[in-house]
């Protein structure tokens, strides 16, 4: 016992909890109470050792090990094994059966994708996982989350949509390349969970549109100055053609590219994101030519005082161009 891996006991108990659809309580009661029901350990003693270890972990283990029948030496194994093994350490298939039920009882896709952003997130912070990292199979995801497998691909599928983790097939799932995804997609996705509070998105992304065309002023990274033109200049193009669909998606395409542009990666990050997803709910209200040339007006003048290095202009040009836009488009 002393020789096994503390983050592979630790990762195994909270596994097998889980897959008994057990509260730290119950688990108590079940396997860490005396005959005559009173807990050998307070629930914050327990959870310490499900979130830390500790020096009760080698109790806890021996205690379950002996009323499941089962050897302590499971714990020591990698929890992609544990998991695999479940069934056989709980035949009388408890835990298909929890997997089961949890996919129906445990609410929405964007509940589970926003507790699987923060379950990848604080593995993130506690160094435990890193950007191009292979992350756990569905079976064990399925098991932590207390969902059905199906419920864990589905969320996942919607992870690599936002750019959070990289599905290869007959590979596995890996972490992004670019990890701070992480601190910024899950608070711009929670606000997504709530289609009431649209108005309140836009409200906060013109904030940052406005920091951003003033931070953007100052830049001088050649490279993103280089799309900006480039963006530019395809907004003319479909200008000119008439391209409604064109020019709409040039239209967020300049404003991720003024955020790029502000060297804010938060800024940069909120605002793509925000604008991607809004790419998927948003209606465009542009009904005439008028209105096409007055954005593409507004979004030269943006662009001219951005080249100038003229910081408050550029802020004040962005600032009067989202207030004319509120009436252009419909985000219900």
């Amino acid at each position: 016992m002393t020789g096994m891996n503390p983050v592979n006991k630790k990762e195994n108990l909270r596994l097998l909890r889980n897959a008994l659809k057990l509260t730290q309580k119950e688990f108590i009661e079940r396997f860490l109470s005396s005959a005559d029901g009173k807990p050998s350990m307070s629930i914050a003693t327990y959870s310490n050792l499900e979130s830390k270890d500790g020096a009760r972990m080698n109790e806890v283990i021996l205690a379950v090990s002996e009323k499941l029948g089962i050897d302590s030496m499971l714990f020591a194994i990698p929890p992609e094994e544990f998991a695999e093994k479940i069934h056989v350490i709980l035949p009388d298939g408890t835990a298909g059966e929890a997997a089961s039920r949890g996919g129906a009882k445990k609410g929405s896709i964007n509940h589970l994708v926003n507790r699987l952003t923060m379950h990848f997130a604080e593995q993130i912070f506690t160094k435990r996982l890193k950007k191009g990292d292979k992350i756990e199979s569905d079976r064990v995801l399925a098991l932590q989350m207390g969902v059905g497998r199906s419920a864990i691909r589905e969320a996942l599928k919607v992870l690599e949509v936002l750019g959070m983790i990289d599905i290869r097939p007959g590979q596995g799932t890996y972490i992004s390349n670019n990890e701070a995804s992480f601190f910024i997609i899950p608070l711009s996705w929670s606000l997504f969970l709530n289609g009431s509070q649209i108005d309140s998105i836009v409200e906060v992304r013109n904030l940052m549109e406005v920091k951003a065309a003033y931070l953007a002023a100052d830049c001088m990274n050649e490279e993103n100055l280089g799309k900006l033109y480039a963006i530019s200049h395809r907004l003319h193009n479909a200008y000119v053609e008439k391209d409604f669909k064109e020019f709409l998606n040039e239209d967020l395409e300049f404003h991720i590219c003024i955020a790029e542009c502000s060297g804010n990666q938060v800024i940069y990050s909120m605002i793509q994101t925000i604008s991607n997803l809004m790419r998927h709910i948003s209606g465009s209200g542009m009904v005439d030519e008028g209105q096409l040339r007055d954005i593409y007006e507004e979004h030269q003048k943006i662009y001219g005082l951005i080249l100038a290095k003229d910081a408050g202009g550029a802020a004040e040009a962005m600032k009067e161009h989202l207030r004319k836009s509120t009436g252009r488009y419909n985000y219900r």
